[in-house]
């Protein structure tokens, strides 16, 4: 029997995005193991026959025994479980499974980029001086021809292309995560005569919480008959976080409002009857996979991973990037249009039944899978 390693940061984000990939490898006859940081999950994700291993992993840790104990426990993990392929998800997980290899005899290696983020993206010094460090470390470290690389967007691709750290017959487009069609479902009724727009998305500056915030006060002193709400949570780990009291005060300022996170998606999104995701950056925002499988239409800014899934005029409405007057117009061309609301609503249905589910996305990785073990 052949046996698959999956690391994954957090056991919350594994159950989101890649429990689908592992009772797929069981059921086509894989034995599957999880290291990853367990907080919540593990009575479930062991229940579906997958090997549960704590990894001792501290997001925004810089502290080097703790970073040192990380990368050992992948190398003690891999030496006791002995994988034929590794699945890596994540800039750091990625990079530290690729630094312990160093050290072992390993099989095959999928490394998964949800996005490309900070180190690669941002035009800050900071970043640029971590480019100049890694990107010849990553050049080393992938020459392996048993290491592939799966970006989600075109965008991602056409960078690390760019920036030669692999070569490109070794990189694969796989398109996120999937979406479980059969589980979020359109419901076309009428609703409430007060539209409803939400944002899906952990509170992040760069997820454009305070673009939305600001379209949601523009119709407020507009008086337009509609309302705004934020679902998610505060990342304290993110750089990026933004505080719990700036949340608040928008609040307390009456335009919006701010549900937490969520638990049920599928009935937030069947109150909701528009979705506006004004995020920075993306490599392919599950949110929108899940949205656009209810029928929901979708406003997002033109940015990568979310031109992925937002076909201008189609699905939904792209706008120049931080344009939040053009964000503003899409935002009322689709509250002043019930019947465009629909019709966007199903395109963006029909386009994830083509190319989006999760058993697409699970046959496409199995696949590379197959190619590495062969």
């Amino acid at each position: 029997m052949k046996k698959i390693l999956f690391i994954v940061s957090e056991d919350w984000y594994f159950v989101s995005h890649r429990l689908h990939l592992a009772t797929a490898a069981i059921n086509d006859g894989y034995e599957v193991a999880l290291l990853s940081r367990i907080s919540q999950h593990q009575e479930l994700i062991s229940s579906l026959g997958v090997k549960v291993i704590n990894w001792p992993l501290e997001r925004g840790s810089f502290s080097p025994l703790l970073e040192f104990k990380a990368i050992y426990c992948i190398v003690d993990v891999i030496r006791n479980f002995k994988p034929d392929l590794i699945h890596a998800v994540a800039m750091k997980p990625v990079f530290y499974t690729a630094l312990s290899s160093i050290f072992l005899n390993t099989g095959g290696r999928i490394f998964a980029f949800g996005g490309l983020g900070f180190i690669f993206r941002s035009h800050k010094i900071t970043a640029r001086v971590l480019r100049l460090f890694f990107i010849p470390l990553f050049r080393l470290l992938l020459r392996d021809d048993n290491i592939r690389l799966i970006i989600q967007n075109k965008d991602d691709r056409k960078l690390l292309e760019g920036c030669r750290v692999i070569d490109r017959g070794r990189i694969r487009l796989i398109r996120g995560a999937g979406v479980n069609a059969k589980f979020f479902f359109p419901k076309y009724v009428l609703h409430s005569a007060t539209p409803l727009i939400i944002l899906p998305a952990r509170m992040l500056w760069d997820k454009g919480v305070e673009d939305f915030v600001i379209c949601a006060q523009y119709c407020k002193k507009k008086k337009i008959n509609v309302k705004f709400a934020l679902i998610g949570d505060p990342d304290p780990h993110n750089p990026e976080c933004i505080p719990e009291s700036q949340l608040k005060k928008w609040v307390r300022q009456g335009a919006v409002e701010w549900w937490g996170k969520q638990d049920d998606m599928l009935s937030v999104y069947h109150k909701a009857d528009i979705v506006c995701f004004p995020s920075y950056h993306e490599g392919l925002p599950k949110a929108l996979l899940e949205a656009a499988s209810c029928g929901l239409p979708i406003v997002s800014y033109d940015v990568s991973g979310c031109r992925e899934v937002v076909q201008d005029t189609v699905n939904g409405f792209l706008v120049p990037f931080k344009n939040r007057d053009a964000l503003f117009i899409a935002i009322l061309k689709l509250l002043e249009d019930s019947k465009l609301r629909g019709t966007m609503g199903r395109k963006g249905r029909e386009m994830i039944l083509k190319n989006f589910t999760q058993e697409k996305i699970a046959a496409e990785t199995i696949t590379l899978w197959n190619e590495l073990l062969k």
